[in-house]
């Protein structure tokens, strides 16, 4: 992984997740331990690590990146979650679907709609 300027650890690119556990994801033949965003033009670590750490700041990258995507894939870890009205009306104003799961299905389709060259993004919380 490469860092920003912010500090941050990214991947300047996209790319589909190879598989995911034990705290973390493989990815780009990298590891990352921790939660991450997956936006169309990079890989972000994270720091949400609870469904509750979701909202309009924790996906701030999100909204500043929302011209490019259309749906936005969030991996709850092991618990279900319905996101706020708040939080869906928001993505909404900014023209992205929010569309929430257990992190296992969300890197699935996750993978599948970026190999159909979709405009998707993923906020995926690790699972141990």
């Amino acid at each position: 992984m490469t860092t920003s300027s912010s500090g941050t650890p990214h991947l300047p690119r996209s790319a589909p997740i190879e598989a995911y556990g034990k705290g973390g994801f493989a990815f780009a033949d990298m590891s990352h331990r921790g939660s991450l965003l997956c936006l169309p033009d990079a890989i972000w670590a994270w720091d949400v690590t609870q469904p509750s750490q979701i909202d309009e700041y924790s996906l701030d990258r999100v909204f500043k990146a929302a011209n490019a995507i259309d749906t936005l894939i969030v991996g709850t870890g092991t618990e279900v979650w319905l996101p706020p009205r708040g939080l869906r009306e928001a993505l909404r104003a900014v023209r992205v679907v929010l569309d929430a799961m257990q992190t296992g299905p969300a890197i699935r389709t996750y993978n599948v709609m970026l190999g159909e060259r979709r405009r998707v993004a993923a906020a995926l919380i690790a699972v141990p």
